[in-house]
């Protein structure tokens, strides 16, 4: 399943690996460079079709301040953190009291409900468009942004509780029992005892659920229509739309769009080696 090590009087095959991976690492950064560089250009280099050379004039704070204020993207943004955010929030509740339930208590019909949870992910949701769709227009949530809200957290809270309840699963009985000695009730049991405990996988599957949340555009274009409750990824597409050779302009779009899961990362990276590093029980 894993690549074996290589020896270390390998030198050639060593050097061999080291170059194939510096090579995939280029190839694999350079649309992002060409993006990024794309994004500093000025005008005048766009229109005067300099799209790959290196830039003639950097024009870096026009482009973005443009973004901002010659576009609707400010809102496009605004809406996508309270879609993502109450989603993400959402999602880490209902599957951490799911994934507690299902991992610690033994009940009648305990693997079919767990099964349900497992069999959703094996579900396309794209064949779900026109039911969905159809159900937002019926209770009145169509082009809202609690339409993708409650889509989000209904369909994402599947994988994470089989995340959570196998995370949850492989912790200590012994915490447990003492719990239970000391006369905790379960939902004491769940807030001081397995929540803290479970940082490292909250951590980590908050990163996920906010970049799937985030980034995604399908549902995006099928529950919304107007541009005051689009997210930042049906507004990229209307912005490409709408300034079709302002390249520059969509490339600082495209950076802005990625910005956040980036931040996401690097805020919730110290509580997940900070997670890892706990014990649980002392040898």
């Amino acid at each position: 399943m894993y690549p074996r090590p290589i020896a270390e009087d390998a030198i050639w095959r060593r050097r061999f690996y080291f170059i194939a991976v510096l090579a995939i690492l280029v190839l694999w950064l350079c649309p992002l460079f060409a993006i990024i560089l794309t994004s500093f250009r000025s005008t005048r280099d766009v229109m005067g079709g300099n799209l790959w050379g290196w830039p003639t004039q950097f024009g870096l704070v026009e482009n973005y301040t443009s973004v901002f204020t010659q576009t609707p993207m400010a809102r496009y943004f605004l809406n996508s953190l309270m879609i993502t955010l109450p989603a993400v929030l959402g999602v880490l509740v209902l599957s951490t009291l799911a994934g507690f339930v299902l991992a610690r208590y033994r009940f009648r019909g305990n693997m079919l409900v767990f099964a349900l949870f497992v069999g959703g992910n094996f579900l396309p949701y794209q064949i779900m468009m026109i039911p969905v769709r159809d159900l937002m227009v019926r209770i009145g949530l169509y082009d809202t942004p609690v339409a993708l809200i409650i889509f989000h957290i209904a369909f994402q809270t599947g994988f994470a509780t089989l995340f959570m309840r196998n995370f949850i699963a492989a912790l200590p009985d012994e915490l447990f029992q003492a719990a239970r000695a000391e006369g905790a009730t379960p939902f004491q049991t769940l807030i001081h005892v397995v929540v803290p405990l479970v940082r490292p996988a909250l951590a980590a599957l908050a990163i996920l659920i906010f970049t799937f949340v985030w980034n995604d555009y399908f549902w995006a274009v099928v529950l919304t229509i107007s541009d005051t409750v689009k997210p930042v990824t049906a507004g990229l597409a209307n912005l490409r739309g709408e300034w079709v050779s302002a390249w520059n302009l969509i490339s600082a779009g495209t950076i802005v769009v990625a910005v956040p899961p980036v931040i996401m990362f690097f805020l919730m990276q110290r509580h997940f080696i900070a997670g890892l590093t706990m014990g649980a029980v002392k040898g």
